[in-house]
């Protein structure tokens, strides 16, 4: 089995900042992502949370459902209040023959304030590491026997962002929680995506796929600006357009036999970033990445 090429819809329209692009269909968003040539989409705030009426949308696009976002607080709540408070997303993705749910811990973050700077971001506790990693691990369980497990998404703005953090993680849990490596988040981070990659090959289960503009970067960061003007300025792109060393990681993914999706993640303003040509750019190196790696 080879990998399978998908997009999030961020390109056309985000869900932190719902101006951008919300005026934008859905039909346009699924429309364009398969003329771009994916074949699957992530979940974004369009989309219908009933099966029954996402089935129908994605099967005439020819498209799959490849996952979708859910803000865990695991920080504040016990396993039994999670599990509860899953239920409907897991049971969509499910229904919709998903393999992975993107999983954040949201407690207390600011990647979603427009005012707050991405330096003010919370700390995890290091004192509850082993107890984060306990009932993460425990509510991982209880979603992979349901088919579909947990991808841990380190994020920009919430506790787990750096590449100590996500050491930290993976290493207090178990096998049954995945990683989902966001190659510009752990960029961002100050971190390497190749080195985090190679040191959790194995429990990688979700790639999103964004690249940095490095300049834009550091003027964010000598601004101390938030992660939404970050987004506004271009401090992201899509694969292949930025400093990202995609053929050095993607070799390690072949290596080490990864065989799930490779998402096209890239938020940007679609007033200055078109999405059908940017969305095109990306499947278009991000294929020839992947093939030229062995993963197609």
């Amino acid at each position: 089995m080879s990998v399978k090429l998908g997009i999030n819809p961020l390109t056309w329209a985000n869900d932190d900042l719902p101006s951008l692009g919300g005026d934008t269909p859905l039909a346009t968003c699924l429309d364009e992502g398969r003329q771009a040539g994916f074949a699957g989409f992530e979940l974004g705030h369009k989309f219908p949370r009933a099966p029954e009426l996402l089935k129908p949308i994605l099967h005439r696009h020819e498209l799959e459902l490849v996952s979708g976002w859910y803000s865990g607080q695991l920080l504040e709540r016990s396993v039994e209040e999670e599990i509860a408070a899953v239920q409907p997303h897991l049971q969509l993705l499910k229904a919709m023959g998903c393999k992975v749910m993107v999983f954040c811990e949201v407690t207390g973050c600011i990647h979603g304030r427009q005012d707050k700077p991405v330096s003010e971001r919370p700390r995890f506790p290091a004192e509850r590491w082993e107890e984060y990693g306990a009932r993460l691990t425990e509510f991982a369980r209880y979603t992979q026997s349901q088919g579909v497990q947990v991808a841990y998404h380190h994020h920009m703005g919430t506790v787990i962002e750096t590449e100590a953090e996500v050491d930290a993680l993976m290493e207090h849990t178990g096998p049954e929680v995945g990683l989902l490596l966001d190659t510009g988040h752990i960029t961002f981070a100050g971190g390497n995506p190749i080195d985090l990659a190679s040191r959790w090959s194995k429990r990688i289960n979700h790639v999103h796929c964004k690249d940095i503009r490095a300049d834009i970067l550091r003027e964010a960061r000598n601004r101390n600006a938030s992660f939404l003007n970050a987004v506004l300025d271009g401090t992201f792109t899509v694969p292949g357009d930025g400093c990202v060393d995609y053929p050095g990681l993607f070799r390690v993914l072949k290596e080490a036999e990864y065989e799930g999706w490779l998402v096209v993640e890239a938020e940007q303003d679609p007033s200055v970033a078109h999405p059908l040509t940017y969305a095109t750019l990306g499947h278009n190196h991000l294929h020839a990445f992947a093939k030229d790696a062995g993963l197609l």
